[in-house]
């Protein structure tokens, strides 16, 4: 059993399984103590009991379904009110690879609400009183489709690009108060998430799919390097800094007075 330093406490969403779990892990071995937030109970207590046993960090279960504003209020006030919270893993979420026109709107609906409705109020539960003492942690758990919409369901895609440009704003808003924010975009990697987004892990090409041991530590050392934005499976840090370069230079020239001449539209000013 190791008790490092202690660093405050992580509340994670999503943490019975997959992903979430796996930060449950390296965080309590790394010395946080942990708030474990997802469905399923009795999956909660186990994993806590596991955790505790083998770190000696004190792990607490709230067992709620964020998508139930009762539920979700009561995450909402742990972050708020819990001074220990020094880091929020926003985890919780769900996919699809069926094309739109094949999916169930109210399917969609509950995604939209899970990945973007949800994570937005959670984080704007933690950043005040992170922003009040200064210091704190919010890492959103994204997706390369962010980038590539066109990869998977275009809901899904559509959640996860926001949370990509949410997290890129809350950066920005709060890198000078002492919080940061990283947004992590992992590829395909070998969770549960497939079965429920209707295909199974096995069916994809093997040389895509990472370990989710290793998508996790990749994502914690980009949060270690000071990465606002990690891409676990990106070789070269370059290409994504070559992107978000690209992306700033059209800043200047996204709102004028006047239309690109190449649409060919007389200006007012002229009239």
């Amino acid at each position: 059993m190791t008790t490092p330093i202690h660093k405050g406490t992580a509340l994670i969403t999503g943490a019975s399984s997959g992903i979430g779990a796996v930060y449950a892990d390296r965080l309590a071995r790394s010395g946080h103590d942990l708030i474990l937030v997802a469905r399923r109970a009795d999956k909660l207590r186990a994993l806590a009991q596991e955790l505790t046993t083998r770190t000696g960090r004190s792990v607490e279960t709230i067992a709620a379904d964020l998508t139930r504003p009762e539920d979700l209020a009561k995450v909402e006030a742990v972050l708020k009110s819990d001074a220990s919270i020094t880091l929020l893993v926003n985890n919780a979420g769900v996919g699809a690879t069926a094309p739109l026109l094949q999916s169930d709107a109210v399917e969609m609906e509950r995604m939209i609400t899970l990945n973007v409705s949800v994570l937005t109020r959670l984080a704007y539960a933690a950043a005040p009183a992170f922003v009040a003492r200064g210091n704190g942690t919010i890492i959103n758990i994204a997706s390369v489709v962010a980038l590539a919409p066109e990869l998977l369901n275009g809901v899904y895609g559509g959640s996860k690009a926001f949370v990509l440009a949410f997290s890129q704003s809350l950066q920005h808003e709060l890198a000078d108060k002492g919080v940061r924010v990283q947004a992590v975009l992992p590829g395909a990697t070998a969770t549960d998430f497939w079965d429920a987004a209707g295909m199974p892990v096995q069916h994809l090409p093997q040389e895509i799919v990472m370990p989710v041991q290793d998508m996790v530590d990749a994502a914690l050392a980009g949060l270690a390097q000071g990465e606002a934005v990690t891409i676990p499976a990106l070789p070269d840090i370059a290409d994504w800094q070559s992107y978000e370069n690209a992306r700033k230079a059209l800043g200047p020239s996204l709102s004028r007075s006047v239309p690109a001449k190449r649409y060919a539209v007389a200006s007012a000013k002229s009239h």
